[in-house]
């Protein structure tokens, strides 16, 4: 349970009416993660029917919501307000806290509103005891509690369905309309990435949000096309860990370097490492074709893949130093709070209900027949095994899924070119289908050479494109 004071913000539900959108009462955080920044939230029910109505108790949930005032003099008003929706599922908005400074570079004189999604940080989790802030490893799970929790769970599989996109977009749009309603002024945008963006499209298929506008960060592939479901996700990291190797080739210092084609040089390697156990244990987890696929998401790592290989071949250990060094300063610039640890239990419950499509379209995929597909991968991603094994409970899919909204307000999306886990294609696929249908105007910047998340990873890119969309200019590609 949070330390942070529930305040119950949801009007009084009538026998039949929708959702009430309320406007929350921000006080100053009684934690200590971010100070100065404040705190509030909105009680919600645990599920709504097809038409948004509360089913059940009408403050079944919390989702918690922290704000960070406008950078600007005191007593003048904010120029805007911006909602930043986090990815995952299982990520909390303390993703955003770190890139502040980037926020209001990008979107000076705002104030910025992070919500945690239910399921995630400090809004109710699924897990009440294990995932507590009292529990012995906080908001993560440790030891006998996976256990604990997973049985609770499976106790109770309808609860699962509490914890959809759906739900939580009809969180999303009760926020988003109860904070409007108390300002007729500044402009308020939205914010999302990854998975992010998939809670926000589903938000707008609900119906209208008012908004200025919409920023697509890395943003997801068509749900329902099976070229890239979760389950094909080593086929999309390795199409871009050859592109890597590629440029290698193409590059003549780098070649040079290796003095052969980089894919050749890998394929040796990746021999040497499955023939000697010695070898293979100073990987990371033990698997060189996850471990590289895991660097493309850092420009700085992904740069050293080529001499990462050399090193391998002539026995040497300090370009791998160099590179862990490299991807835990990485990680660490996104900071730890206790709202940070993901949410385990919301990933595979969402995964593998809406984004993982491999039970419909291969029944009875088992682990060797996944050996079998990713034997000529050069690089890969430990999700599809991960989601193999299931464990929880997942949730019917319901009219929303494979759809889009009917409208949307003028959209922004950006999207690298190397990005491994929403691929660029996929981006292109999802803004075509929305050009398509003519939902509105949404404007594609392409960042060229950036991996995932571009606000993180290509922070000068993600100020110029932000800029240029409040401004009401035309976007612009970028390179990183």
């Amino acid at each position: 349970m949070t330390l942070l004071p529930r305040l119950t913000l949801l009007a009084t539900l009538l026998a039949g009416a929708s959702l009430h959108a309320e406007p929350m009462f921000f006080t100053p955080c009684s934690d200590t993660a971010m100070p100065g920044s404040l705190c509030s939230g909105l009680n919600v029910p645990g599920s709504y029917d097809a038409q948004g109505r509360a089913v059940g108790e009408a403050d079944a949930m919390h989702v918690f919501v922290r704000k960070f005032a406008a950078d600007v003099p005191a007593g003048k008003p904010a120029k805007g307000t911006l909602w930043l929706v986090a990815g995952g599922p299982g990520e909390s908005g303390a993703s955003f806290y770190s890139l502040l400074p980037t926020l209001r570079r990008s979107f000076p004189g705002f104030e910025f509103l992070i919500p945690d999604h239910r399921g995630t940080g400090h809004s109710s989790r699924l897990c009440k005891v294990e995932e507590s802030e009292q529990s012995p490893a906080g908001r993560a799970l440790l030891g006998a509690e996976w256990a604990s929790c997973f049985k609770g769970i499976n106790l109770m599989p309808e609860y699962a369905a509490q914890f959809s996109i759906t739900t939580a977009a009809r969180d999303l749009k009760a926020l988003i309309e109860g904070e409007r309603s108390k300002h007729k002024q500044p402009p308020v945008y939205v914010y999302s990435v990854s998975y992010g963006t998939q809670l926000v499209l589903r938000t707008l298929q609900l119906g209208p949000l008012p908004v200025q506008g919409v920023i697509f960060d890395s943003l997801v592939p068509p749900q329902a096309d099976a070229r890239w479901d979760l389950s094909q996700r080593s086929h999309v990291v390795n199409q871009v860990g050859m592109q890597v190797l590629a440029r290698c080739d193409a590059d003549a210092a780098c070649h040079a370097a290796l003095g052969e084609p980089a894919e050749a040089l890998y394929r040796r390697v990746l021999d040497k490492t499955q023939a000697d156990p010695a070898l293979l244990a100073q990987i990371p987890g033990k698997s060189l074709k996850n471990f590289l696929g895991g660097m493309l998401d850092v420009p700085a790592a992904r740069a050293r893949i080529p001499y990462l290989l050399r090193d391998l071949d002539q026995g040497k250990d300090g370009e791998l130093a160099s590179v862990r060094a490299t991807l835990t300063q990485a990680a660490a610039g996104l900071g730890s709070y206790p709202q940070s640890p993901l949410s385990i239990p919301l990933v595979s419950i969402i995964s593998n209900s809406e984004n993982n499509l491999q039970p419909s379209l291969r029944p009875n995929w088992t682990a060797a027949d996944l050996d079998r597909e990713e034997a000529d991968l050069l690089l890969t991603s430990p999700l599809p095994r991960i989601l193999l094994g299931g464990g929880l409970p997942t949730y019917p899919r319901d009219a929303y899924f494979g759809a889009l909204p009917a409208k949307v307000p003028p959209t922004l999306v950006l999207q690298g070119t190397l990005d491994p886990k929403t691929p660029y294609a996929g981006a292109q696929a999802q803004v075509q289908a929305l050009t398509q249908r003519k939902a509105g105007k949404v404007s594609l910047s392409t960042v060229h050479n950036a991996p995932h998340f571009i606000l993180w990873t290509a922070p000068a890119c993600f100020e110029q494109a932000s800029a240029r969309f409040i401004a009401g200019k035309q976007a612009q590609d970028c390179t990183l």
